[in-house]
């Protein structure tokens, strides 16, 4: 089955390694057979990785767009994702068995997208820790 992708203007999308951006229109690209894709707005920065969640989605994204590292990244994944599941809720953790399972499959993109729920709920619990509100929601009145 065909992968069917609309690219924003100026959007990057990284195909098998090949870092390509898209001009100033929206273009429709469709990928025939398999490739390891991911699209710009999906990468995470090495210096972003600076929570428990995050290293584990930047360790599985390099998994994703470095294939030679793949067989040394997989057990550190593995054991990253470990640790993570007994500090959420069971749904939460729901998402890291997910991203587990999508990693033991290979499928790097799959395990990236799984961990992005979990991203966005790291973020709320730091966000109360550090006291503040979620942008979100707008701040309460003093």
């Amino acid at each position: 089955m065909a992968l069917r992708l609309t690219l924003k203007p100026n959007e990057k999308i990284v195909i098998n390694g090949c870092v390509i951006r898209n001009a100033d229109r929206r273009q429709t690209l469709t990928i025939e057979n398999y490739a390891d894709v991911v699209r710009g707005i999906d990468l995470l920065d090495e210096h972003e990785a600076a929570t428990p969640v995050k290293k584990a989605y930047f360790f599985i994204q390099s998994a994703l767009l470095r294939p030679e590292i793949r067989k040394d990244l997989t057990p550190i994944i593995q054991k990253n994702l470990a640790e993570l599941v007994p500090i959420f809720n069971q749904q939460i953790a729901g998402h890291i068995f997910e991203a587990a399972n999508h990693v033991s499959a290979r499928n790097y993109y799959k395990a990236m997208r799984a961990l992005r729920e979990v991203m966005r709920y790291e973020d709320e619990l730091l966000n109360l820790l550090a006291g503040t509100a979620p942008e979100s929601e707008p701040q309460a009145a003093e």
